[in-house]
């Protein structure tokens, strides 16, 4: 067997944790360095096509997040102030016939658990919490990660570290991320609390001009998960933990249907984000160092696909990695080689899908009848989706 290196992880979140159980599975040893005191997430929702339902069943914990999360029947396309309603396309059963798996709506906490629980369950004490990290050094010989407290030594290092990575900043310096002039409201609702039509297994995208609404059930139907995007120029802060008001959310969707109103009533604390848009990293690698997920190719979340991409680069890499063996560096350039095309375009079709939920021609019926048939008719949805959905971690060359 071919000698196989010690892989350090900077963060814990969902891609750090996938590729963490990836290298395990693969008789790589790793250690996982989160800043947090526990390991968290945000209480909002994520999509999971079958691309990335496929990552969780070759890690082993499908089942264990199924259980969890909601499958998805089916999307819908409704208009903004009317509520008219297209069907995009089936999900479920269909998912399942056409892309080898379901496509599910998932609370972000229970994804982020279930690959704890399996990391674990092959080393009990791979994750470090209370570990931020502060810096790291390398040679010819091996890598050493800085953190709050202490530090450790591998044969690799790579930034899960997320949007605001201390690793890509140290690798390629500042970023310069430009403001999108769109905002994002965020929340959860209790299913409970709104009315019977709205208690549906659909995944659904209002569009409108100036703005977009995605909603969707979470953790087992008990929560709607709640996405608002709406364009403004007077709030440029990227956080998930800024908080707004109820107040200040209705007023960005005045005019829109009771239903989006209803919600908005129902979120206990509706969090406020700026969208930046950043260009893809022409490069993820510098010697025995590399980025994962937002690290390098943050995204804008208008294909769904920023969760999946973590979970595919994580599995990735440990193919990569375990193919490379001892020759470290080799791996990583397999790994980027083998993401690099895939992640940028999705980077890209998501910056395209925002213009497309919130067109001005949406303004008047007539419009958006003939704009809607034209934009989500089967062949351009095919055209979108088709290679998402379709991408298999376990064949794709490394």
């Amino acid at each position: 067997m071919k000698p196989r290196p010690r892989v350090l992880i900077a963060g814990g979140g969902i891609g750090g944790l996938a590729a963490a159980l990836a290298l395990l599975k693969r008789g790589i040893d790793v250690e996982v360095y989160e800043q947090a005191p526990e390991l968290r997430e945000v209480g909002a929702g994520v999509q999971l096509s079958a691309n990335g339902i496929r990552v969780l069943h070759e890690l082993g914990v499908h089942d264990a997040l199924r259980a969890l999360a909601c499958e998805a029947s089916g999307k819908e396309v409704r208009l903004w102030n009317s509520g008219q309603t297209w069907k995009l396309f089936d999900l479920g059963a269909v998912s399942v016939e056409r892309y080898g798996f379901p496509y599910y709506l998932v609370y972000r906490p229970d994804l982020l658990a279930v690959l704890a629980d399996g990391v674990r369950r092959e080393k009990p004490a791979a994750i470090h919490p209370n570990a931020r990290c502060t810096g790291f050094e390398q040679s010819a010989r091996g890598v050493t990660l800085q953190y709050d407290g202490g530090e450790a030594r591998g044969d690799a290092l790579i930034g899960a570290d997320g949007v605001h990575s201390r690793i890509r900043q140290a690798l390629f310096g500042d970023d310069r991320p430009s403001f999108t002039g769109l905002v994002s409201w965020r929340g959860t609702i209790p299913m409970g609390k709104l009315p019977g039509h709205m208690r549906r297994l659909i995944g659904t995208n209002w569009i409108g001009p100036g703005a977009h609404v995605v909603h969707y059930p979470v953790h087992r139907g008990e929560y709607m998960n709640f996405n608002g995007i709406v364009e403004r120029d007077d709030w440029q802060i990227e956080s998930w933990t800024a908080r707004g008001t109820r107040e200040e959310c209705r007023a960005d969707f005045r005019g829109w249907h009771d239903d989006i109103h209803r919600m908005i009533d129902y979120i206990a604390t509706p969090y406020k984000w700026a969208l930046l848009g950043r260009a893809p990293l022409e490069q993820w690698n510098v010697g025995r160092v590399s980025l994962l997920g937002d690290a390098c190719h943050p995204t804008l979340p208008m294909l769904a696909q920023g969760a999946a991409m973590a979970l595919e680069d994580g599995f990735v890499l440990a193919r990569a990695l375990a193919v490379a063996g001892a020759d470290v560096e080799q791996g990583l350039a397999r790994y980027q080689n083998a993401r690099k095309e895939r992640t940028a375009r999705i980077v890209h079709g998501s910056a395209e899908n925002a213009r497309r939920f919130q067109n001005p021609t949406l303004a008047e019926p007539a419009g958006a009848q003939e704009y809607v048939e034209r934009e989500w008719s089967e062949e351009r949805v095919k055209q979108r989706y088709e290679w998402l959905f379709t991408y298999d971690v376990t064949a794709v060359a490394v």
